[in-house]
């Protein structure tokens, strides 16, 4: 870690003061609950959105995680649970941001100029978790179960407690992106 990069402790909900204390590059360190949604789930909750109908959970001041978890084995309260790619959401993204109150978004990847840029405007970030640590990073996860869309299978929404998940600021408000600085 560079004297310019900081570890930070995150537990939503966050508001846009949390938001703005994040930079590019930050260890971050998230604990309590996220909720999960991938291309599908996305699908959906827009299509809630437009026809004006209230979405199954309430997003604001929330972190999504990109995944769909695999079965739990015995004596595990989750599979394995790593990000996937992030760029599969962005045809919905800025909508859900800016129509939401969402705060962050955890998965791999870099992100589409539109989804940048509704993070910009409506004070959210973009943080990464290791791909293909996904074992490692369901030993973060002390809860979960199906919060919505349970027809989905691993695609539904689950809502996830989680102690020390880490992850990396790759895109913060203000647009600044490891991935373009890289």
């Amino acid at each position: 870690m560079t004297s310019a990069q900081q570890r930070v402790d995150l537990r939503a909900p966050l508001a846009t003061r949390d938001i703005a204390a994040l930079h590019a590059g930050d260890q971050v360190f998230v604990h309590g609950t996220l909720y999960t949604a991938r291309d599908a789930a996305h699908k959906r909750l827009c299509a809630a959105l437009a026809a004006s109908e209230p979405l199954p959970i309430d997003l604001d001041g929330q972190m999504l995680y990109y995944v769909g978890p695999a079965p739990a084995p015995p004596g595990r309260v989750i599979g394995s649970a790593g990000p996937t790619t992030s760029a599969r959401m962005d045809p919905y993204t800025p909508e859900l941001i800016a129509r939401s109150g969402l705060r962050a978004m955890i998965g791999k990847g870099p992100r589409g100029a539109e989804v940048v840029a509704a993070m910009r405007d409506h004070a959210c970030v973009y943080l990464a978790a290791t791909g293909g640590a996904a074992a490692l990073l369901s030993e973060c996860i002390e809860y979960a179960d199906v919060v919505a869309y349970d027809d989905l299978g691993p695609e539904a929404i689950h809502r996830l407690e989680v102690s020390d998940f880490p992850a990396v600021v790759a895109i913060d408000s203000s647009g600044k992106s490891l991935y373009r600085a890289g």
